[in-house]
């Protein structure tokens, strides 16, 4: 049973525990004002502005490759065994460093493909059309880049960025990953807009595409929805609920700041009951690295958060490790399985 990873396919068996949505070089800088895209270096003087007010430029940008390449390493030794790069076109996203990276490391490395939000979209994205789009999505996945002699392939789609009120090309680049899910059998990442009705609007999208919504990970459940009930609709559309910003404890949330995140015993909680309502297997998580404060060396908790410290909450808090090994382990590599 393949998997599509930066160095080739491999196993699912080989995966162990992945992460399915974090980033390895990335650039957020679009989100930032005029006033705000000069950087300065990040230090103890700077470092909780840097990571709450998330309006320095150096941090906004993930390009430390050496910082990256250890991180995965302290991954690794944690008990890390793959991350999904879900870093899409105009995102930042950069085969040869994903190369680089891979070669260096003891992770299996998976990248996306796909389009973020409209903001981030190249100026070819909105004359193009439905059908050019699904065109690009498959090759990523099926020809993939040359990367001086080596072919990189893309392993999942996405994430595919939305917004609230959904622009209308980010609905055709929806449609068009759908298609690409449809004739390539690849998962489908999807950032959603930031409010409560976003998740199922886009699933809506996915399914009159003709999209497989089993395979279809819904991001950021954890700064979209608030209560069970809203999350159990969702959860009964057959996707997969990813709680993906562990590691992110804040009350101050520059893109939404009527949002009150959860801190991570809030989210172990969410996971908790949708695991005894049976929706164990619908139920991924990860951290959304993709700040230089994430990191270690900036301060940050690194990839290994959810190893060293969510998993063994999840045990304290009465998950079953059975449980936890199908969120960490079986889920994503069903949905990172493409036979």
């Amino acid at each position: 049973m393949p998997v599509t990873t930066v160095l080739g396919s491999i196993d699912t068996t080989r995966l162990g525990h992945t992460q399915p949505h974090e980033h390895l070089f990335c650039d957020l800088r679009g989100y930032l004002r005029p006033e705000h895209r000069q950087g300065h270096p990040i230090g103890l003087a700077n470092y909780y502005r840097s990571r709450v007010d998330r309006d320095n430029a150096e941090d906004m940008v993930l390009d430390d490759v050496e910082a990256v390449a250890d991180a995965l390493e302290d991954y690794h030794r944690a008990g890390g065994g793959s991350i999904v790069d879900a870093t899409p076109r105009g995102l930042g996203r950069s085969p040869e460093t994903l190369l680089r990276i891979a070669r260096r490391s003891r992770v299996n490395i998976i990248m996306g493909c796909g389009y973020y939000t409209q903001p981030f979209h190249p100026g070819s994205v909105h004359h193009d059309t439905e059908e050019d789009i699904t065109n690009g999505i498959v090759a990523d996945l099926v020809d993939g880049v040359d990367v001086g002699g080596t072919t990189v392939r893309a392993g999942i789609i996405g994430e595919i960025g939305m917004s609230s009120p959904t622009h209308p090309d980010e609905e055709k680049v929806l449609r068009a990953a759908a298609r690409a899910q449809r004739l390539t059998g690849a998962a489908l990442l999807i950032h959603p807009g930031r409010s409560p009705e976003a998740p199922l609007q886009h699933l809506g999208t996915v399914a009159a595409a003709g999209g497989d919504i089993e395979r279809v990970v819904m991001s950021h459940i954890d700064r979209t929805l608030f209560d069970l009930d809203a999350m159990l609709a969702v959860a009964d559309t057959g996707c997969v609920l990813e709680f993906d910003l562990f590691g992110s404890e804040t009350s101050y949330y520059p893109q939404n700041p009527d949002v009150d995140l959860p801190n991570d015993g809030h989210r172990v909680h969410y996971i908790r009951e949708l695991v005894d309502r049976g929706y164990g297997s619908q139920v991924a998580i990860s951290e959304d690295v993709c700040r230089k404060t994430q990191l270690k060396p900036y301060g940050g908790e690194g990839y290994e958060h959810i190893l060293r410290r969510v998993k063994p909450l999840m045990r304290v808090r009465g998950i079953r490790e059975t449980d936890i090994e199908q969120i960490t382990e079986r889920t994503p590599a069903r949905l990172l399985n493409r036979d």
